[in-house]
């Protein structure tokens, strides 16, 4: 039985933007998200949880992605890209989406837990 909203996330270390001497590693992350559900669903909020290796923990929350609220009809998928930094060279990240229905039902869709690592 599929989700009603499927999160597959690729992640990639960029060296070039990376200082490591100075304990700042950039990833950037690429996200698609495809509905599997028999109704348009909008994404509406997004909350991540973003820890490296020595446990440092940053949450980031808000409206949409990459300034957007895309709005998925049924077997449609949006693909976004973005990044962040870590002081570490290993990390994790994980989260949620908060989507709408077009009937006005709000759901979470879950965001499994990936690693970021140069």
């Amino acid at each position: 039985m599929s989700t009603p909203i499927d999160i597959d996330v690729k992640t990639h270390y960029i060296e070039e933007q990376s200082r490591p001497q100075n304990d700042f590693f950039v990833f950037a992350y690429t996200v698609t998200i495809t509905n599997n559900s028999d109704q348009a669903a909008t994404l509406m909020r997004r909350h991540w949880i973003i820890k490296d290796f020595n446990q440092k923990i940053l949450e980031v929350q808000g409206d949409g992605v990459i300034g957007e609220q895309p709005r998925l009809m049924p077997g449609e998928h949006f693909t976004y890209s973005s990044g962040t930094t870590l002081e570490t060279d290993v990390g994790t990240m994980k989260g949620s989406y908060t989507m709408q229905s077009d009937s006005g039902d709000e759901f979470e869709a879950p965001i499994t837990e990936f690693v970021l690592s140069a």
